[in-house]
């Protein structure tokens, strides 16, 4: 008898234990791994990107610093050979690219299977007016309603599952990183090029609503892009036309532009847009955020403590090509703490320009970074297309209300 109580204690504690690292939710068990193994694990993923590095020429290197844009609707033969001639670190989806719902998969698919390097495949599918997938010519996306309008809602529990919804749409056509949540406060009324693109004029709601919608996303394999810093919101000039001008302080920005960043920063932020505004009042001159080191080297990195990648808004926006030739571009925001230039005009002349202009170890700096990013984050987990507009996804949208 006594053995028998031994033996089912014995058991009774092996249960206590084993349930305390494994946590059941849903459907689904989650195991806590140890610390050790997570170190291993990414000791594993230095090693593999230092001996890849040490096996790329410098123009394969800042290829990993480039997202491109393409016009073709299929990877032809010519595609091909530019993506093996550039070796980029992905594309950003664009109208041109999106038909039909097994043309844009493909497309994507034969992007991806022609680079030896994970692809970044990025969108801009916001909710609301930027949405690029209602484009599909024969399937529809879940149609999100503005994120003002999910911010009227005051609900981060609805604002994690509006992620998710985005998410899953995404994974469907094999996309991983969406250009989302916009983090700009909606702080002038005049601001037509941000509005409701924004969770709403209180910094503290858009600091909550962007750090639970981003949650989403990630938790659902997807990769979120925080935009645009250090703050959009406050402008009445559309920096796709011309340079929008902010005349703030950085104590005034602090408690209203920076604090939404500040959140998601605090929140494991993985990658930060850069926006084509500026900020005499912090530069002092009239430089974009986007070519200056005082905003995103001293303010983003420094101040706030940002470790992650840095993006740049699209390079073919006015605000910059109105004021700066290519090589400046280029040239500048690098200088500045830029890692990934989106759009950049010519891939090939990028190259050559970086090449010529920018020391390898500042390159190196940024490229160790992008592929540690690569090979954690970005993992093939494409769905079938039953999750595309799907019954429960609607149903999470239907809670919003639209006014």
């Amino acid at each position: 008898m006594k053995r028998k109580i031994v033996f089912l204690s014995f058991i009774v504690i092996s249960l206590f234990i084993l349930l305390v690292f494994i946590n059941v939710e849903s459907n689904s068990i989650k195991i806590e791994l140890p610390n050790n193994f997570k170190d291993i694990n990414k000791k594993a993923i230095e090693n593999k990107v230092n001996e890849l590095m040490n096996q790329m020429t410098i123009e394969e290197k800042i290829g990993q610093m480039l997202i491109i844009y393409d016009t073709h609707e299929e990877v032809d033969d010519e595609l091909k050979r530019f993506i093996n001639d550039i070796k980029p670190s992905g594309f950003i989806i664009n109208q041109s690219n999106i038909t039909t719902f097994a043309k844009t998969k493909k497309y994507i698919a034969d992007l991806k299977n022609n680079s030896e390097i994970p692809l970044i495949i990025s969108i801009d599918q916001e909710g609301g007016k930027v949405q690029r997938l209602q484009d599909l010519e024969d399937k529809k996306a879940t149609n999100i309603p503005s994120m003002f309008d999910l911010g009227k809602t005051n609900d981060v529990n609805l604002a994690y599952e509006v992620g998710k919804v985005l998410a899953l749409d995404m994974r469907t056509l094999g996309i991983n990183v969406v250009n989302a949540p916009v983090c700009d406060v909606f702080s002038n009324s005049n601001n037509r090029v941000i509005g409701t693109r924004s969770f709403g004029s209180n910094p503290n709601l858009v600091s909550k609503m962007c750090v639970s919608l981003g949650s989403g996303l990630e938790d659902n394999g997807i990769i979120a892009t925080y935009k645009h810093f250090p703050g959009h919101g406050d402008t009445e000039t559309d920096s796709h036309t011309s340079l929008p001008i902010i005349n703030k302080t950085y104590e005034e920005m602090l408690k209203n532009e920076l604090l939404p960043f500040k959140e998601v920063i605090a929140n494991d932020a993985k990658i930060i847009m850069i926006g084509h505004i500026a900020f005499p009042s912090l530069t002092n001159n009239n430089v974009p955020a986007t070519l200056s080191k005082t905003i995103i080297t001293d303010l983003l990195k420094n101040k706030l403590g940002y470790k992650g990648i840095v993006i740049t808004d699209a390079l073919n926006m006015k605000a910059l090509t109105d004021n700066y030739s290519d090589k400046e571009i280029y040239i500048k925001s690098i200088e500045a703490g830029v890692d990934i230039l989106l759009m950049p005009n010519d891939a090939k002349e990028a190259i050559n320009i970086i090449k010529k202009n920018i020391e390898v170890s500042r390159i190196d700096e940024s490229v160790r970074k992008i592929l540690i990013f690569k090979y954690t984050y970005l993992k093939e987990n494409t769905l079938d297309e039953s999750y595309l507009n799907s019954e429960e996804n609607k149903k999470i949208i239907s809670k919003i209300p639209i006014q």
